[in-house]
This record gives structure tokens, sequence and C-alpha cells, in this order.
């Protein structure tokens, strides 16, 4: 885990605060905090793929997780682990449709995946959604965040390609160097 200290999740904070509050009108620090440390996470390619199925094979088809977050008719042994891989999705799916629009369609063409039956803005602010009905004991402080992602869904997508434009253009030699001259 990267800590909420590290001049990542500092950038992005900065960046996600800027633009969801500029652009979308999105100016809850609880969103904004949790979208910059969603981006800090995944940093780490193992946080994105940390859902597993039985086998112990990381999931990254949207399908699959879908299935994987069933407690009653698939292979969740629980509430928790279906609240656990909800959670994953809606993250995951924020994640790629904000940051790697572009990924999705070449994901599905590439082989024939679960979730080329999937709409993933649906799967995302479903799956948010029902992690904000876990609104007891020692989910019940987070359960209006997600709340707000599963409502604010499209929005904090939009938001996020924003940020995606302007960490491309901090990238760009050119804008780079123009920066530095004038600082």
């Amino acid at each position: 885990m990267i800590p909420e200290t590290h001049p990542l999740e500092k950038l992005f904070v900065e960046l996600v605060g800027r633009h969801y509050a500029q652009e979308i009108g999105i100016r809850d620090p609880e969103v904004v905090g949790y979208v910059a440390h969603l981006l800090t996470e995944f940093c780490d390619a193992e946080q994105m793929m940390k859902i597993h199925n039985a086998n112990g094979r990381p999931l990254s088809d949207v399908g699959e997780m879908l299935l994987e977050s069933d407690p009653i008719y698939g292979p969740a042994p629980s509430f928790d682990r279906e609240r656990q891989v909800r959670k994953h999705i809606g993250d995951y799916t924020l994640f790629f449709a904000g940051m790697f629009p572009e990924s999705i369609n070449h994901r599905r063409l590439r082989r024939q995946r679960l979730e080329n039956v999937v709409d993933w803005v649906q799967a995302g602010k479903e799956s948010y959604y029902i992690v904000s009905k876990f609104e007891h004991f020692e989910y019940a402080r987070v359960a209006p965040l997600f709340a707000q992602l599963s409502q604010k869904f499209e929005d904090c997508v939009y938001g996020l390609n924003l940020v995606k434009n302007e960490l491309e253009v901090m990238q760009h030699p050119i804008a780079r160097r123009s920066n530095e001259l004038i600082m």
C-alpha cells in the first residue's frame, strides 16, 4: 500500500480535486480523496488484480468478477466477499473507463471474454450501489460515499478522463520544456 503522504497521492489529490471541482462541480473531499487514492493504489498492478477466483487466478474480466461476487448462486462464500468484490468492480471500471477508455474495446477485441456482454459503466454504478447498501456496523461510515460514487459515476469517469488528459500533457516533452523555461 502506498501511504497517503506519498508525492503521487498528493499529485492525484490536487489533479482530481481541481478537475472535479472546476469541470464537473464535485467538491466533496471524500469523493475526491477516494478517487485520488484509487489512482495511487492502482499504480501497483497487484492492487488492480487483487480479486482472485477459487483457483487463485487473478481476475481481469469484469464479467468473471460479477460472477465471483454472487453469494447466492456464485462462489462468494459470504456477503462480505460480495462487498469486497463489488467494491473492486466499481474501482476497476471507474479506473479503466476514466483513465484508459480506449482499452475497454481493445481488450474485448483481443479475445472472447465474458465481459463482452457487460456494460462497464452500468457494472461500476451497480457495484458501488450494492456496496452502499452495506450500511451497518463497520461499513456504516463509508456507505454514503459509495452511494455518491454510484450516483455520480459518469461524472467521476469524465473527471478522470480530464485528469488523464492533463497527465498526458505533463508528460509531453514540449510541454515539459516550456514549463521548465517558464519557471
